[in-house]
C-alpha cells in the first residue's frame, strides 16, 4: 500500500499558503497608501538657532526669538557711528483667528425727539466733563525722571487696583504714543525713564526707527483709519501708514498698557477703527487730546449728526468697559465749538479711560 503523503506538502495547501501571502502583501500596500508615515520636521528651525512658538497667552518682548509670529527686534545699525535702530521682522506672522469687523458703530439715539445742535452739544460736553471712576493717584512725580516742564497734563490712573503702577514697577509696561510733529515729549521720556518700553510714532521723524536710551523708540509711522468696509473702494496707503492692530501683529506686541494719541483731529476716526477692529480690547488706559472745533478728518455730516457720532463713540467706550476718569480743558486754545462760539466749550479736550477689565 503506498505511503500517504502529509496534507503540508499536497498542492492545495501551497497554493492556500501562497493566496494568504498574496492577500497579505495586498493588504500591507494598501494600508501603506492609506496612512503614510508621518514625515519627521526638518531640522532647518533648529539648526537656525530658531525656538519654538510660546505657548498661548504668553507676551514676546522685544528682541525675543520667538517663531511662527513676525516680530521686530530693535538693534543697533552694523554703520559705524550710527545710533539708528534697524527694525527687522523675521517672519510672517502666524495664522491668527480673525475676528468679524463690524463696518459701522451703533449710534446712539438723538438726545431729543428732533434732531438738536443744542440737545446733542450739551449732551456730549456733559458726557466728557463727568469722570465715571475715581482715580486717587495721577501724579506722575513718583515716577523717577519727571519733570514739571510737560506742556498740558497726561494723566494715567496709578491706583493699586489697577495694574499698570504695577506694571510700571516690575518695569514691563509699555506705552504707544500717536503724535504729528509735537515736541512735548515730556510725558513718554518720564514713561521710557520709569521703565516703561516706549514707542513713539510719528510721520515727521527723518529716520525710520530711532532709539534714545534704554527704553524710548521712534518710528516714522503714521496710525490708518480706514473703512473695514469691503463696498468702499480700498485707499493706496502709503509705505509708512498702518492701522495700530497691524502695527502691534508685527511688532509681536500683544498689550498695550497705555495709548496716548495727541493726532490733531485724525483721533476720531483712529478711535473709531480701534473699537471696530476690537484693537481696544488689547489697550489698558487711553489718554487722547480730542478736537471739537470741526468735525474732524473723514467726519462728516451736519453739527448735530457730527456730534451724536461723537457722542456714540465714546458710549462704545463704555461697553468695552473703559471708564473716564480725568477731563482736562484747555483754556489756552479758542473757545470753539464747531466753529462757533458757544455752550462755553473749549476747542480742545484732554479725555482719559482706564479699561476696568485689563489685568
Amino acid at each position: 500500500m503506498p505511503k500517504e503523503r502529509p496534507l503540508w506538502r499536497g498542492p492545495a495547501f501551497r497554493l492556500c499558503l501562497l493566496s494568504a501571502a498574496l492577500f497579505l502583501c495586498l493588504q500591507l500596500g494598501m494600508r501603506r497608501s492609506w496612512c503614510p508615515e508621518e514625515k519627521p520636521r526638518a531640522p532647518a528651525a533648529v539648526a537656525a538657532g530658531r525656538a519654538p512658538p510660546p505657548a498661548r497667552g504668553t507676551e514676546q518682548q522685544p528682541g525675543a526669538a520667538v517663531a511662527g509670529r513676525r516680530r521686530v527686534t530693535y538693534v543697533r545699525s552694523g554703520r559705524r557711528g550710527s545710533a539708528a535702530p534697524g527694525c527687522c521682522p523675521l517672519q510672517p506672522p502666524a495664522g491668527r483667528r480673525r475676528k468679524t469687523l463690524r463696518w459701522h458703530i451703533e449710534l446712539q439715539p438723538w438726545a431729543s425727539p428732533t434732531p438738536s445742535l443744542n440737545y446733542e452739544a450739551l449732551r456730549f460736553l456733559k458726557y466728557i466733563s463727568t469722570s465715571q471712576i475715581s482715580c486717587e493717584h495721577m501724579n506722575l512725580n513718583s515716577l523717577r525722571g519727571y519733570s514739571e516742564t510737560a506742556k498740558k497734563p497726561w494723566s494715567i490712573c496709578l491706583d493699586e487696583r489697577f495694574s499698570l503702577i504695577h506694571r510700571i514697577r516690575s518695569k514691563q509696561c509699555r506705552l504707544y504714543s500717536l503724535g504729528l510733529g509735537n515736541d512735548d515729549n515730556q510725558f513718554e521720556i518720564s514713561m521710557a525713564n520709569s521703565g516703561c518700553e516706549v514707542h513713539r510714532f510719528d510721520p515727521s521723524i527723518k529716520s525710520a526707527h530711532l532709539q534714545e536710551g534704554r527704553h524710548l523708540w521712534y518710528h516714522r509711522l503714521s496710525i490708518d483709519w480706514r473703512d473695514p468696509n469691503p463696498a468702499i473702494a480700498a485707499h493706496k496707503l502709503h509705505s509708512n501708514t498702518k492701522k495700530l492692530g497691524t502695527i502691534l501683529n508685527e511688532f509681536g506686541h500683544q498689550k498695550i498698557d497705555v495709548l496716548k494719541a495727541d493726532v490733531e483731529s485724525a483721533e476720531w476716526k483712529i478711535l473709531e477703527n480701534l473699537i471696530l477692529e476690537d484693537v481696544v480690547e488689547q489697550i489698558g488706559q487711553l489718554v487722547f487730546e480730542v478736537h471739537i472745533h470741526w468735525p474732524g478728518f473723514e467726519v462728516s455730516g451736519n453739527d448735530s449728526t457730527v456730534v451724536r457720532y461723537w457722542y456714540s463713540l465714546l458710549r462704545e467706550l463704555e461697553l468695552k468697559d473703559f471708564r473716564l476718569f480725568h477731563t482736562y480743558k484747555d483754556l489756552s486754545k479758542p473757545q470753539m465749538f464747531l466753529k462757533k462760539e458757544a455752550f462755553n466749550a473749549s476747542s480742545c479736550y484732554t479725555l482719559s479711560w482706564v479699561n476696568t477689565r485689563w489685568k
